[in-house]
């Protein structure tokens, strides 16, 4: 299901996700989700792949909760870009891994969400322009 962000069904879902974690860890996820609601207004907000996701003219960023961090996936562009900002967290290909012993860097995050943001409407003005 496909919703705005903010809308009644996409929150309901996303709330519903965020619940199924301890306190502490729905604090944190509420952070990843208020900064990227706030770097990315016009997203539509959805479960993807069994986590937040957030769409813009195609995938922006997902993020997830776990025992022991939570996981930011901003496809691989969204992490080559913001690399060395990253190194100091575990990363893969296409995720980073934010130990929830540590204050969550959620300005990076803000940056990297509008990075996939104008790298999303880039490609959106070059299909247009075909």
């Amino acid at each position: 299901m496909k919703t705005k962000a903010g809308s009644a069904a996409g929150s309901a879902l996303v709330e519903a996700y965020i619940r199924r974690f301890p306190p502490a860890t729905q604090k944190l996820l509420q952070q990843v989700r208020a900064t990227v609601k706030k770097a990315a207004p016009q997203a539509v907000e959805k479960i993807g792949y069994s986590m937040p996701a957030y769409e813009l003219h195609g995938p922006l960023v997902y993020f997830a909760g776990y025992r022991n961090h939570i996981g930011l996936y901003a496809t691989p562009s969204g992490h080559a870009e913001f690399a060395e900002a990253l190194a100091k967290y575990k990363v893969g290909k296409g995720s980073v891994q934010f130990p929830l012993t540590e204050k969550l860097p959620l300005a990076l995050i803000a940056k990297i969400v509008r990075f996939r943001v104008k790298e999303n409407l880039e490609k959106l003005k070059k299909k247009k322009k075909k």
